[in-house]
């Protein structure tokens, strides 16, 4: 009888322990009665009907998913290789389990689609220098896709873009030619201004006779200041005309 009564104990001890569930405070247990959707559970502390019911913890937190290194070829015809990373969480737990084998997994995949579709209707330009702009179309693709199944993409981001070394060489190429040919627009510019001055400057020094002795004394104080040079000295044609006016004076 003792026996007994310890068998039966036992066993209550068992179901007792099956039934009492506990869920954290990041978790919802979702909750089937007899294969029917009873509804979400959590988080603490709450009873189940021991081999009526069946309870599937569902994660709340934030996933960070990598996607792995596509193969794309762009709008343009060029090859590159592209990864990027997927923040996405539960908002609904039932939706979650229910509509979907595999949350996590079925994001997977359409998020490795949705890259390919994408990016191959963008051309190299537009993947290098407007990635923002293609993160956001990523986003809200992928999260259209996953919503029914109560799974919320906030963020995607575009990691690393891979190209071929010959595609590397010819980008450095034509950024090269592009630097060349801002540095001769600025010359010519430079080139431009200058000229203006000069033209400006020649006009005054017209209007002043003097002012292109004064140039003239400035260029030699600038030569002096070496010394190491030997200056040979013009006399001024203003000099020999002073000369000769005193001598028809005189005469």
């Amino acid at each position: 009888m003792a026996v007994g009564l310890g068998i039966l104990g036992f066993i209550i001890l068992i179901l007792i322990l099956m039934a009492i569930k506990i869920v954290t405070e990041y978790e919802r247990g979702v909750i089937f009665r007899l294969g029917r959707l009873v509804g979400a559970r959590g988080p603490g502390l709450f009873v189940i009907i021991p081999f009526v019911d069946r309870m599937v913890k569902v994660d709340l937190r934030v996933v960070t998913m990598d996607v792995p290194s596509q193969e794309v070829i762009t709008k343009d015809n060029v090859t590159v290789r592209v990864n990027a990373v997927v923040y996405f969480r539960v908002v609904d737990p039932e939706s979650s389990v229910v509509k979907v084998l595999d949350h996590i997994r079925a994001t997977s995949q359409i998020s490795q689609t949705t890259l390919r579709n994408v990016l191959g209707q963008s051309e190299l330009d537009e993947l290098l220098t407007q990635r923002e702009k293609l993160n956001q179309m990523l986003q809200k693709i992928i999260d259209e896709h996953t919503d029914p199944w109560g799974v919320k993409v906030s963020t995607v981001e575009i990691k690393e873009v891979e190209l071929a070394e010959e595609m590397k060489r010819s980008m450095a190429a034509q950024a090269e030619a592009e630097r060349e040919r801002r540095a001769k627009i600025i010359h010519a510019e430079g080139e431009l201004q200058a000229s203006e001055k000069l033209a400006q400057a020649a006009a005054i020094i017209g209007r002043e006779p003097s002012a292109i002795q004064l140039r003239f004394l400035s260029t030699l104080t600038e030569i002096a200041s070496e010394k190491n040079s030997t200056i040979i000295f013009p006399i001024p044609m203003e000099f020999l005309r002073a000369f000769g006016t005193k001598a028809d004076e005189k005469k």
